[in-house]
């Protein structure tokens, strides 16, 4: 290689670290604001509702920017339908309606200490679906991260754990993180040179199609929903930064470093969870806050190390 190749590359090289970086950062960061947001808002806008609306108002963003990737990939899209479908449903329809549904049964802690299933779900599906082949520091990286999960949910007490009670909102959110977890995988089958706007465009257009029906389901049952500023800025808010942006770079961060550091990505949600709650809701950090936070740094940069072959 020459020197002035090398030197390209070099040069090139920490603004890919820092795409990475932002790959992995923001979608978890917007995600936490999401359980945050649809929390407050579950007694003001029915679940399918605040689904709908929350998916319309993302595709009204991501139309104009997706609409010349979608007619010049269409082809693509229609030699993988199912899989196509597949992510849709299970990422971005599934995943929410279970997770608002699940809001309303269920407390900020069990929510946050579910959340963290998701990147060992990723690790056990692709094992048994996927015949992938895990190596001992990814899964010693999984189990650093969720001991500083515990830590944060616990409170730093593990005789907590054994007081903890789970109701039908924990299940819905188990179930919707099991779909999270095939949504990344099935996200990963799909061809890298399919663009991700369109591919995300495609998605909220297929998600919008399957809720119609459950949404005037739900408007005709006499359901009540109370705008007022609170409630339609959360509503934006959902979908512009956890629907288009957090989907967009989670696609990006799959495709950057894998499905099984991706998902580790997840762990990020309760660290920034306690950060909004001490800027919003006037909360203190606390020793076990920054003990857990530390202990999940530890395990998403251990699962980041590349090992020599």
């Amino acid at each position: 290689m020459s020197q002035e190749n090398a030197g390209r590359l070099g040069a090139h090289r920490p603004r890919q670290i820092m795409l990475t970086i932002l790959f992995f950062v923001v979608p978890p960061l917007f995600w936490a604001a999401n359980y945050i947001v649809g929390r407050a808002v579950r007694n003001d806008v029915p679940p399918v509702t605040l689904t709908f609306v929350r998916w319309l108002i993302a595709l009204a963003i991501i139309l104009p920017f997706a609409a010349p990737h979608i007619k010049r990939d269409y082809r693509k899209y229609l030699q993988y339908p199912l899989r196509i479908i597949a992510v849709s449903l299970s990422g971005i329809a599934a995943f929410s309606l279970l997770v608002y549904y699940g809001l309303h049964h269920t407390s900020g802690t069990n929510a946050l200490l579910l959340n963290s299933c998701v990147p060992v779900l990723i690790m056990l599906f692709s094992c048994l679906f996927f015949k992938a082949r895990l190596n001992h520091l990814q899964i010693i990286s999984v189990f650093i991260s969720c001991c500083g999960v515990l830590t944060i949910i616990l409170k730093g007490d593990i005789r907590a754990l054994f007081h903890l009670a789970f109701s039908s909102g924990d299940m819905l959110l188990l179930a919707a993180m099991a779909c999270f977890a095939l949504y990344t995988l099935w996200l990963k089958k799909l061809p890298a040179d399919i663009n991700k706007m369109g591919l995300l465009g495609m998605q909220v257009i297929i998600t919008l199609l399957a809720i119609a029906p459950l949404f005037l389901r739900e408007y005709h049952s006499g359901a009540q929903v109370n705008w007022d500023q609170v409630t339609i800025t959360g509503v934006i808010f959902l979908g512009v930064f956890p629907s288009f942006i957090s989907y967009l770079l989670y696609g990006c961060c799959v495709e950057a470093v894998g499905t099984a550091r991706a998902g580790l990505s997840i762990h990020l949600i309760p660290v920034f969870g306690v950060a909004l709650s001490v800027i919003f809701l006037g909360e203190h950090i606390q020793p076990f806050h920054v003990m857990g936070i530390s202990i999940i740094l530890s395990g998403v940069g251990l699962a980041n190390v590349k090992q020599k072959r």
